[in-house]
């Protein structure tokens, strides 16, 4: 009974699959229909259906007006943007603690649900006391280490892993340190304030903070708008930011889950003890799912495009047994995430595959080009006499999405 009703339920989906392709292609035909409103109506249909759409819409159509090709292109664009942010909106990972009852089981629990290892000497078999409820990333995390009195060495680790190191003896919980909000952990590590007597416009507060991110997936150009920052402190009085700029810009580096900022808020005029609440917002272009393009490099000019991005082998450059391999790589609605400051393309894994299936690393690479959408890389590889079958393996997020989330911290001590 098991099989028959299997049968029947993959009959099912596979004929929702044909049912949505055929509706595809006719909404498609319809793109060029003699009534506008028919034609409108198509494009809507198209996108309204969602991502699944886009793996039966034609690249081009034989006869196809410029007015139709021009939707198609809206409707690809869009369902590639609205495929994008499900793929963010599904970054934030969830963790089944389960019936964990060490710390090394813990961690495994982590692992299997968020691919990020542990690298950790201590004692696994320290006991913890597991929950039920599924929590972020970071809460899970932050909920083993206080109860095993545990810390993280970011610099020790890379970006699949963190280092677990013993706590400083004075270490405050973690969980009742931070806050948490999508795919971040927003933590204050100090405050200081400072009264100019003469220019009291010079007078601050400053909030060091530090905020971590899910591993594998690095931010790019993370900010936070100065003038939405809001403060209550426990007089009552409101806590202002200073007038400094209108971002807080922070540093992203995909090998390091975290950075350090701190929020310029200007000095109370009484005398508070602690701010009750620090609201903010953080915002930050997030990059989508990771892919790899494969490019035979006896074929240069070949091209690949994987969702909105676009890896093309521009040229093949022979000294001896140096090969430099010239990519260029475009990338469809960038917007700010290529601007010449932002490292995170060149950050990619780029190496080659040769035909016996060994790996050559690159020996470095230099930027010959870079615009608003696109940059060209050329790197070098020792490959001997010949690049034979050899293939470029190039490794990248193939779309990137705006996001926004707000964040609240509470209780910080002043000075």
């Amino acid at each position: 009974m098991v099989l028959a009703f299997s049968v029947s339920l993959g009959g099912q989906c596979q004929e929702t699959a044909d049912d949505l392709k055929s509706d595809v292609l006719e909404w498609v035909d319809e793109l060029d229909a003699s009534s506008l409103a028919k034609r409108q109506a198509a494009e809507n249909a198209l996108i309204q259906a969602g991502p699944d759409v886009l793996q039966y819409l034609p690249e081009n159509k034989t006869g196809m007006s410029i007015e139709a090709s021009e939707r198609l292109t809206r409707v690809r664009k869009a369902l590639f943007s609205l495929r994008t942010q499900n793929e963010v909106e599904s970054l934030g990972i969830s963790i089944r603690l389960g019936d964990a009852e060490t710390v090394g089981e813990a961690f495994e629990a982590i692992s299997r649900d968020s691919g990020i290892e542990f690298e950790f000497d201590g004692d696994e078999s320290t006991p913890i006391q597991s929950v039920a409820t599924p929590l972020p990333f970071w809460h899970a995390v932050d909920l083993v280490l206080d109860q095993a009195n545990l810390d993280i060495n970011f610099y020790g680790g890379d970006r699949e892993t963190l280092q677990i190191v013993r706590r400083e003896p004075d270490r405050p919980s973690r969980v009742d340190s931070a806050a948490y909000t999508g795919v971040y952990r927003i933590e204050p590590t100090s405050v200081n304030s400072r009264r100019v007597l003469n220019r009291p416009k010079l007078s601050a507060l400053n909030i060091s903070m530090e905020i971590s991110w899910e591993p594998r997936t690095t931010p790019i150009g993370l900010t936070i708008p100065i003038a939405q920052l809001r403060g209550e402190l426990d007089d009552g009085a409101k806590l202002k930011p200073q007038e400094t700029g209108e971002t807080i810009d922070i540093a992203t580096n995909s090998e390091i889950a975290f950075s350090e900022f701190y929020l310029p808020m200007q000095l109370p005029a009484g005398q508070p003890q602690k701010i009750e609440s620090i609201s903010g917002v953080i915002k930050a272009i997030l990059p989508g799912k990771r892919q790899t393009f494969e490019l035979p490099l006896s074929e240069p000019g070949k091209d690949v495009k994987l969702d909105a991005m676009q890896v093309t082998l521009e040229q093949v450059r022979k000294n001896g047994p140096i090969h430099e391999v010239r990519i260029g790589v475009t990338l469809d609605d960038a917007g700010r995430s290529l601007e010449s400051h932002r490292q995170w393309i060149f950050e990619n894994s780029a190496f080659v595959k040769r035909a016996d299936g060994s790996r050559a690393d690159h020996l470095g690479y230099e930027v010959y080009r870079q615009t608003a959408n696109g940059v060209g890389i050329g790197y070098l590889f020792d490959l001997g006499d010949s690049v034979g079958e050899s293939k470029l393996i190039y490794e990248s997020p193939t779309a990137v999405v705006s996001n926004e989330v707000s964040f609240v911290l509470q209780d910080i001590m002043l000075p």
